[in-house]
């Protein structure tokens, strides 16, 4: 095969990247649907979320079918980086013990494919810990062969109980780039704010973050820490209480802190309602604004509060609620939330060549002169995409996209 010459791949290359860079300033022009992933991007990470499945199995399988985080058999696809479950998977149905260890095994896949699987606790799953069984459902109860048999299996003892202590925490703060640390990197406003992508991260929690919480920073340790404390004391009452009904609400344990009362209480992550209940002001999404700025996000996202026609979103998707009445015992309607994000490297076009020219100089490798002009340029475009899935059909619910500046290789 004859030798391409160096101008010949100076100029394939300036082609090349030059089409990259136009097709990215295009592609504002479709604001329905964009395209994803963008040419050239250098970085791409996917996420799903879903919120509450409430023990209904059959459903859960056709939200994640069709957001494409598994495969037709109900195995992990691979094409998600991320799948994130917003807690209250508990209750209201029958199929509570296929649905947890589906969710298990899911786990193992997504580690071996190199994805995540990010669990939440919901108000639902510390109700059914404290005894709390108003919503439990006679099959489910059956299904587990008892009282006893539910209450060992949901122990510190039991294998749903162990799940749930080493998998499950109260809320993430899931970065978008690696630059900033895996999921639930603390927030250190000292040090991340003067960063282009100090807030490139999302908030996921059950029920939400109430803006008058005292447990906010560091975000999201303190309030993870005082969930895992809550759960190991509730864990460690013996014998557990009976459950009410029909015994009486046996209520929270003794030696339960202040910071684990207000987790549980009304303004706590586990049941907080405001951002979906309240009205959309100015002040309102200011509100919003203080709390992302705070705990170092760019979005909120939680469950609890079902919307049973859509996912709700305010403030132009910086709050998005995913509730929408999964299982039937609400008869909502089946839905995903999906994030896509990208980094593409850019450059001028009246920079390009003399730089390349420069760098081509040095080296006979042209892909090596592209990476180290861009790497010296440091702009970048960023592309956040999210979008609802519904099963018949997909709305863009927010689209953002800037120009930064930035070592993030």
């Amino acid at each position: 095969m004859a030798r391409i010459s160096r101008t010949a791949m100076f100029s394939l290359a300036c082609i090349a990247f030059l089409a990259g860079y136009f097709w990215t300033k295009s592609s504002n022009d479709d604001e329905a649907l964009p395209s994803f992933p963008p040419v050239n991007a250098t970085y791409t990470r996917t996420i799903v979320a879903v919120g509450d499945l409430h023990s209904h199995y059959p459903n859960a399988l056709k939200v994640l079918q069709m957001a494409d985080v598994v495969d037709s058999k109900g195995d992990w696809s691979g094409n998600v980086d991320y799948f994130v479950q917003t807690g209250d998977m508990v209750d209201r149905g029958g199929d509570t013990i296929q649905l947890y260890r589906w969710f298990e095994d899911l786990r193992v896949q997504a580690a071996n494919a190199g994805g995540h699987l990010i669990s939440h606790y919901g108000n639902h799953e510390i109700m059914n810990l404290i005894g709390d069984w108003r919503y439990v459902y006679p099959d489910d109860l059956a299904s587990f062969g008892g009282v006893a048999k539910r209450q060992h299996a949901m122990s510190r003892f039991g294998w749903l109980g162990r799940a749930w202590a080493q998998n499950y925490s109260i809320t993430t703060r899931l970065p978008l780039h690696p630059s900033l640390g895996p999921h639930d990197t603390d927030f250190e406003e000292s040090s991340s704010t003067s960063g282009a992508l100090s807030h490139a991260a999302i908030s996921f929690v059950h029920g939400g973050i109430s803006p008058t919480s005292n447990l906010l920073t560091p975000y999201p340790s303190r309030i993870n820490a005082i969930g895992r404390s809550f759960v190991s004391r509730l864990h460690s009452r013996y014998p557990q209480p009976q459950p009410f009904p029909p015994g009486p609400y046996p209520g929270l344990p003794a030696g339960t802190t202040q910071e684990e009362f207000e987790l549980y209480g009304s303004d706590g992550p586990l049941w907080y309602r405001g951002w979906a209940q309240e009205q959309e002001t100015a002040a309102f999404c200011k509100q919003a604004d203080e709390v992302m700025k705070k705990i170092g996000v760019r979005r909120l996202i939680m469950g609890h509060t079902p919307d049973l026609e859509q996912i709700t979103s305010r403030c132009d998707g910086k709050v998005v609620i995913i509730d929408t009445g999964i299982t039937p015992a609400y008869g909502g309607i089946l839905s995903a939330l999906r994030i896509q994000y990208a980094l593409t490297p850019i450059a001028a076009p009246s920079q390009l060549a003399d730089s390349l020219e420069a760098v081509n100089a040095t080296t006979d490798d042209t892909s090596q002169a592209v990476f180290s002009i861009n790497r010296e340029k440091s702009k970048w475009n960023e592309l956040e995409i999210v979008t609802a899935i519904y099963k018949d059909r997909k709305t863009l619910v927010a689209k953002s996209e800037r120009v930064i500046e930035g070592n993030f290789w």
